[in-house]
């Protein structure tokens, strides 16, 4: 059977939209992994590290003898977190064994930038880091305190205008009913001012999902009452009403949506929010994603 010649500490994880790329594991786990709506890196193996730079470096040289590879995706939870150096080093040994790769990418923390200059972001994009991945979860400090974030409105905004700065492409996710129903209005208001403030290139949301149980969730946040379909509709008709972004790509696909969205902010913007008003108002017509068919 065919494998990778990469080594693995499963689960691994990825953007939707990194279906086709080279999962390349510069990290291990997540180096904050407190939010308590996350669960991605709970597994006892996956507890943040550093993977071991040499070994890295030679799976890319294996991987660029048997494989012609035009996507590398670096994982795990935040590979930003690594010196600026050692992520040139990693981003000179694709260019070198693997000519073919038109883009790389990562996930990353705003923290992840606080010690990178403007300066290191270019010297990275021009090394080949093309867009970055940014769990802002919400824009609403007081949603971002009660999960646990680790972030403001400010460190988000201030990491993701430096990215644009650099010429770093720039996707940022919101989770769609993550402050419940106490503060779902602040939540949708001020993550479509955070949005507005940086025109990140790309904005998906994603429905807030609790696959293991609430308990970890509810723990810190003891009133939170999860929305219905209505109010995750009206929270999402409320963040795209308050949007003001000239040329970005938005995206509502992800399996936990009940309601898919496509466009192009603010071209778009109209036509979708009419479908969200469908969803709302005549439910029946509006082609919801089934209960059964969504996930994480």
């Amino acid at each position: 059977m065919y494998s990778l010649p990469i080594h693995y500490i499963e689960p691994v994880f990825r953007p939707p939209s990194e279906a086709h790329s080279l999962i390349l594991p510069v990290t291990n786990g997540c180096s904050w992994n407190k939010c308590t709506f996350c669960e991605m890196y709970t597994a006892p193996q996956k507890k943040f590290r550093a993977r071991d730079e040499a070994e890295v470096l030679e799976e890319i040289r294996r991987c660029g003898e048997r494989l012609r590879v035009r996507r590398v995706f670096l994982a795990d939870g935040d590979a930003m977190v690594l010196p600026t150096k050692r992520l040139l080093r990693i981003l000179e040994a694709i260019r070198e064994y693997m000519p073919s790769v038109e883009r790389v990418t990562s996930y990353c923390l705003p923290r992840n930038l606080k010690r990178k200059s403007v300066e290191d972001l270019v010297a990275l994009r021009e090394a080949g880091l093309q867009m970055i991945y940014v769990g802002a979860e919400s824009g609403d400090d007081e949603v971002l305190a009660r999960v646990n974030k680790g972030e403001t409105h400010e460190s988000t905004k201030e990491a993701l205008l430096k990215a644009g700065e650099a010429g770093i492409k720039r996707s940022v996710m919101i989770l769609n009913g993550l402050g419940g129903r106490s503060l779902s209005e602040q939540h949708a208001r001020n993550s479509a001012r955070l949005m507005n403030a940086t025109q990140p290139e790309f904005l998906s949301t994603l429905v807030v999902s609790f696959p293991q149980g609430m308990e970890r969730y509810q723990a810190q946040f003891p009133d939170f009452e999860p929305l219905d379909q209505q109010g995750l509709f009206r929270e999402v008709e409320l963040l795209l009403s308050e949007l003001k972004l000239s040329d970005t790509v938005f995206r509502s696909d992800h399996a936990s949506n009940y309601l898919v969205l496509k466009g192009t902010l603010g071209a778009d913007k109209q036509r979708m929010l009419a479908q969200v008003r469908t969803a709302i108002e005549r439910p029946d017509q509006a082609r919801l994603r089934p209960e059964w068919a969504r996930g994480l």
